[in-house]
């Protein structure tokens, strides 16, 4: 019995292992030849006359089959340890496949890692709008110092666009599955878990920028359900969903409205219209309260229908869009929606939220149910503490959430508890703010709609603008 061949060690030569392969595909195709050889003799051998039925040809036969037997077991075994390495390869294929990952159905793989080479999704790039005296705001595009200013912020811009498409994924998550009947704790807990997941949470380098509100028919605004909450979201109901996601306090304020009765397309679509009216009419130099002219004068152009009744939809006063700054979700600056604002200009590298409300109410909101939002205030400096709790809370704040918004639903998620009497100490003492729902008159509807802008020094760039609105 022939002993097999000994495996070639780690250390030995790769040309020996080389020799081999080339030996054994040698040995392979001389087989091959005599095969075939052996085949042709015994088809001529078939042919002589005299010779069909002779010793030799039986011999020959037998030589030829057991050659072709033995033939057919080597190839076999070459073929397995071909299968083999192709199936080595085939796998190393996958891996490949791997690291261009699309999104998974539903979305659990971090936008990070979905573009490894940091290099993510751009908005909407628009030209500025022409100044008053009509001239054309084309140059920033070519200017070469307006390029290398905006070159200079690429890093920040790139926290904005990640926040962003992390925005874009979360949204179009929701929409495949909010429904009549849902709890408005299911819905809001289900998309902050998505976006913790795609905006890759880290603390305070990247995570959720706010609550999610989710403010239903007159409630306009910060409305998001506390523990124990029981409301449902109904199939007559218009509903505000508004979300914010960051990377390095570079915040994400966008927002839209989910309805389910057709009657109330027209009074999204009005809101719709204005907000990227105001999108299309900020810009570098814009004063702040043209553009509430703006947005007001196209949203009163919409009358609706609603259960036989006409309404003017009426733009909400008293609610506004506003400046965005890093770990600052309202930094100084307010885009009104009506006229008679502030006549402060917008200005080169600012972030907005430009945010529209329509109602077909009073036009305008007041404070009203039980608060659910808190922040705490920017420019506070150190203020005396007594009572331990409110000591410990407001730890737990600073680490956890810093100058972002959040709400009791994450203290509770914290593990905190009992926790509503240091909350009311520290908003006495102007530590942290409250923002509780802003309602109009009951049995009025309000819709919204939100985008954050970027205008860098080449062009304005509606980061957050999706292929759903």
């Amino acid at each position: 019995m022939e002993q097999p061949q000994p495996q070639l060690l780690n250390g030995e030569d790769l040309e020996e292992e080389r020799d081999a392969e080339s030996s054994e595909s040698t040995k392979k195709k001389r087989r091959r030849k005599k095969r075939s050889k052996v085949s042709a003799g015994t088809n001529e051998a078939e042919g002589d006359e005299g010779e069909a039925g002779g010793v030799g040809d039986v011999r020959k036969e037998l030589e030829q089959q057991t050659l072709e037997d033995r033939g057919r077991e080597e190839d076999g075994e070459e073929e397995g340890e071909d299968g083999e390495n192709s199936a080595g390869k085939k796998k190393k294929k996958k891996k490949k496949k791997k690291t261009s990952k699309g999104q998974t159905d539903p979305p659990s793989i971090p936008i990070c890692e979905l573009y490894p080479n940091g290099d993510f999704p751009k908005g909407e790039e628009c030209e500025y709008p022409p100044s008053k005296d009509g001239r054309s705001a084309a140059w920033r595009t070519s200017s070469e110092e307006k390029r290398v200013l905006d070159k200079a912020n690429e890093e920040m811009w790139n926290d904005f666009r990640q926040a962003a498409e992390a925005h874009r994924q979360v949204r179009s998550y929701v929409r495949s599955w909010i429904q009549p009947g849902m709890t408005m704790i299911d819905i809001c807990e289900r998309l902050e878990n998505c976006s913790r997941t795609l905006i890759k949470e880290n603390g305070l380098k990247a995570g959720l920028a706010f609550p999610t509100g989710c403010s239903i028919n007159h409630c306009a605004a910060h409305y998001t359900p506390n523990a124990g909450d029981p409301t449902v979201l109904r199939y007559d109901d218009v509903c505000k969903i508004d979300f914010g996601t960051h990377i390095n306090g570079r915040i994400i304020d966008c927002a839209f409205t989910v309805t389910f009765n057709p009657k109330f397309d027209g009074l999204l679509e009005a809101v719709r219209d204005a907000t990227n009216t105001g999108i299309r009419f900020a810009g570098i130099d814009v004063r702040l309260c043209d553009v509430g002219e703006t947005i007001q004068e196209v949203m009163e152009s919409y009358e609706v229908e609603i259960d036989g009744k006409t309404y003017q939809v009426k733009p909400i006063r008293n609610l506004n869009g506003h400046s965005i700054g890093p770990y600052r979700i309202h930094s100084g600056k307010t885009v009104p929606i009506v006229k008679g604002g502030e006549a402060t200009r917008m200005e080169e590298g600012e972030a907005y939220a430009i945010e529209t409300f329509g109602s077909t109410g009073r036009g305008a909101v007041h404070d009203d149910m039980e608060c659910s939002h808190y922040m705490k205030n920017f420019n506070v400096g150190h203020v005396p503490i007594r009572l331990p709790r409110a000591k410990h809370l407001l730890n737990v704040i600073n680490e956890n959430f810093g100058t972002l918004a959040f709400c009791r639903r994450w203290l509770d998620r914290l593990g905190e508890s009992k926790y509503l009497m240091a909350l009311k100490n520290l908003s006495d003492l102007g530590i942290i703010d409250p923002y509780p729902p802003l309602c109009d008159i009951k049995g009025s509807y309000t819709a919204q709609y939100e985008h954050t802008i970027l205008l860098r020094p080449t062009c304005k760039e509606v980061v957050s603008r999706g292929e759903d609105y």
